[in-house]
């Protein structure tokens, strides 16, 4: 296995594949079986192009060539922060054809991420658009280029400049006279990114045995079949999108996978009516924001089945309102690019569908729920989650002292988040860091948003611990409202103590935004709002001592 990677130990090897999980092949023989099974089915549509299976292997193919004779060899690693266009998936599956290892970018992250990645993959290569919403990546990726000295190439989905290298240049004439090399289904595919909400993102190794395993089994429990069709709306190569299920699930099974071009309103549901779309994954912000738009009224929507939701709990008034104003099933998925992945089958009852997390998608997932000593709770408990299983990293890539952090000594990844459990279902309370400790009284800021939520002038909220010289930490409740809607504090905490919650779990600040910060996941950025209301308090506080100021 690439040096800096923890090898799976050869008796657990074993017992994966005695038990059908790993099927030892690789992601490209995952694609290229369908593209006997399906190969004239449309696998891409991208505003008027369409890409048939055996279209996209031959071009896939003749990208690893072009690759190969460049210079690019087996487990060398390139950098990809192209955008939602069929040149990401061509380049993805030329790079895993070549044997080189994709790590995935977002097209949000920008120098400080960019160097980090380069750096730490030791990188040969980088992948950049060329102008995406007025920004242009070229001159960033030069910049990169004259500062890390293992990148030896940038390649452009568009227009290059002259020291770069445009992938449509590279489709059609590539040197039939190169070998390819043969693939270890045991070895790494691909690198992810961790979440990267409180830190610069880990590298997460994932090898083809255990990704098409993820890609396979998600794809399994949202009953992803050749004659299901996705709209990708969020970035590809984040985990969810990729393969959670993601367009990996629907390449396994002969699908359509359509590319949209933006995630509003008026960019999503056109599509879906056009391209009679079956799925849709989202997270919650897009939700919040699909969900009280007028658009979607004046779409026909009758081939929707499913509206996934990951990246942060979706709160059941929510999940209620996707079901009823689009009259499909709102998936709940939760999991970690790290492995473990629980979504809520479609069969489920009705509790689960609107309360939980789901269940994971592999009878040998092992999950435990522990206390702040390791102890395993039962049931019902709240405490932070520890997993394993067949397509579980064991560490992250060259980083053992992380690893020694994240992982127990026998093997569980510690998710870092605060779970209950209920048989083989899970409810997220959210992360660790997001229960809020006021005077040893926790609070989970996941109970308290969804009940704010509640309040018809509230469109999104987020609840985040505050500073506090007396109780070390309080309640502030974020909210974006309604168009034309007021709300003060009083009148909130009216409104929550008719829902019964208990008075230490009150909101004792109300701050009113017109959006929130968001990750280049979708994720709501909790650090970026701890630090607005620590950073308003200190003001306060600072301005409240002046001579003049009554103490």
């Amino acid at each position: 296995m690439l040096a800096g990677c923890t090898p799976w130990p050869q008796p657990l090897a074993a017992r994966w594949r005695a038990l059908g999980y790993w099927e030892d092949i690789t992601l490209w023989e995952m694609l290229r079986r369908s593209a006997e099974r399906f190969p004239a089915g449309t696998a891409i549509a991208y505003a008027d192009r369409t890409i048939a299976y055996q279209e996209l292997v031959a071009r896939s193919e003749a990208l690893a060539r072009h690759f190969v004779a460049l210079g690019l060899r087996p487990l060398d690693r390139a950098v990809v922060q192209i955008h939602n266009v069929p040149e990401f998936v061509f380049a993805f599956f030329g790079l895993v054809r070549a044997g080189v290892i994709p790590v995935l970018a977002l097209p949000a992250h920008r120098h400080t991420e960019l160097s980090h990645f380069v750096r730490h993959a030791k990188a040969r290569a980088l992948f950049v658009p060329d102008v995406v919403r007025g920004f242009d990546y070229r001159p960033l990726a030069e910049e990169l280029r004259g500062e890390c000295e293992t990148l030896a190439h940038v390649f452009v989905a568009g227009q290059a400049l002259d020291s770069q290298v445009s992938l449509g240049s590279l489709r059609d004439d590539a040197p039939a006279e190169v070998a390819l090399p043969e693939l270890d289904p045991s070895e790494v595919a691909l690198m992810l990114l961790s979440g990267g909400t409180t830190a610069l993102p880990k590298l997460i190794p994932r090898t083809h045995n255990d990704y098409v395993l993820n890609a396979k089994a998600s794809g399994r429990v949202a009953q992803i079949d050749e004659s299901s069709t996705l709209l990708a709306v969020l970035p590809l190569g984040h985990n969810y999108n990729l393969a959670s299920p993601g367009i990996l699930a629907c390449f396994a099974a002969g699908a359509k996978v359509v590319l949209s071009t933006g995630h509003d309103a008026e960019t999503v549901f056109p599509l879906v009516e056009r391209h009679r779309a079956t799925i849709v994954a989202a997270a919650v912000p897009l939700v919040t924001q699909w969900l009280n738009s007028e658009v979607p009224r004046r779409h026909d929507l009758s081939s929707l089945r499913i509206v996934q939701n990951g990246g942060a709990r979706l709160a059941p008034e929510l999940r209620r309102r996707v079901r009823e104003q689009w009259h499909c099933f709102p998936q709940e998925i939760y999991g970690t690019a790290e492995g473990l992945i629980n979504m809520v089958p479609l069969d489920a009852c009705d509790e689960m569908v609107l309360e939980s997390s789901g269940a994971p998608i592999c009878e040998h997932d092992e999950l435990r729920v522990v206390d702040a000593d390791g102890n395993e709770l039962p049931d019902g408990e709240a405490g932070e989650l520890l997993t394993r299983g067949p397509y579980t990293i064991l560490g992250y890539y060259d980083a053992p002292q992380i690893n020694a952090a994240a992982f127990t000594a026998d093997g569980f990844y510690r998710m870092g988040d605060v779970v209950r459990k209920q048989g083989r279902y899970l409810y997220t309370e959210g992360r660790k860091k997001d229960l809020i400790n006021r005077g040893g009284e926790k609070i989970s800021s996941d109970e308290v948003e969804n009940l704010v939520l509640m309040h018809p002038a509230v469109l999104a909220c987020c609840v985040v611990g505050m500073p506090d010289a007396v109780f070390g930490e309080k309640a502030c409740a974020f909210v974006v409202l309604r168009p034309g809607a007021t709300l003060d504090l009083p009148q909130l905490t009216t409104f929550l103590i008719g829902q019964r919650i208990a008075r230490f779990k009150l909101p004792e600040r109300l701050e009113v935004l017109g959006q929130f910060p968001i990750s280049p996941a979708g994720k709501i950025l909790r650090r970026d709002l701890r630090e607005r209301i620590a950073e308003a308090l200190a003001g306060e506080a600072r301005t409240s001592t002046q001579p003049g100021n009554p103490q």
